[in-house]
């Protein structure tokens, strides 16, 4: 199936937030995550407003990212296809059964992590220790999911076959 010129123009848009929030997201982590952060520096977050600062970032980055890959870029890929659009689950469902995502349970554990990692940034430095450092890890499943959707859209020529794209 080929879709048409507003699709088509609809993927590319949404292809190249997703590339930025890729860049974004892997920048944020990068500098969130130097050799001197552990979870006692998480003691004085309420002091350190340079540290605070980035936790939010990188909080913010992961969950706009999952968002956009999972409730908009999937979602019209399918549909690109010409595949049945359904609730969230089946879509991560479909996903995996069409290798784009690793897991659709490991998706919906970065969901709930995600929540958690707001949840515990009041409360709880060593939750929220725990939580962003495995929202890091999570990042190059979500990252290879991203990009595996927008490679998608070039394989089918759908969308451009080179454009910059993010060193991951």
């Amino acid at each position: 199936m080929t879709p048409n010129a507003a699709t088509r123009q609809r993927l590319a848009f949404m292809s190249r937030i997703v590339d930025k929030e890729v860049r974004l997201l892997l920048d944020t982590r990068r500098r969130l995550f130097t050799p001197d952060m552990n979870a006692q520096r998480l003691q004085a977050l309420e002091s350190d407003p340079v540290l605070a600062d980035r936790i939010e970032a990188f909080v913010s980055r992961f969950w706009r990212l999952q968002d956009t890959v999972g409730d908009k870029l999937l979602p019209l890929t399918l549909a690109a296809l010409g595949e049945k659009v359904g609730p969230f689950a089946d879509n991560l469902d479909r996903a995996e059964r069409l290798g784009w995502i690793a897991s659709s349970d490991a998706w919906f554990a970065m969901r709930a992590l995600r929540n958690q990692m707001v949840h515990e940034y009041v409360e709880d430095p060593q939750l929220l220790w725990q939580a962003i450092v495995a929202g890091s890890q999570f990042t190059d499943d979500l990252v290879r999911a991203a990009l595996a959707l927008i490679d998608e859209g070039r394989r089918r020529g759908w969308l451009d076959a080179n454009p910059p794209g993010p060193a991951v």
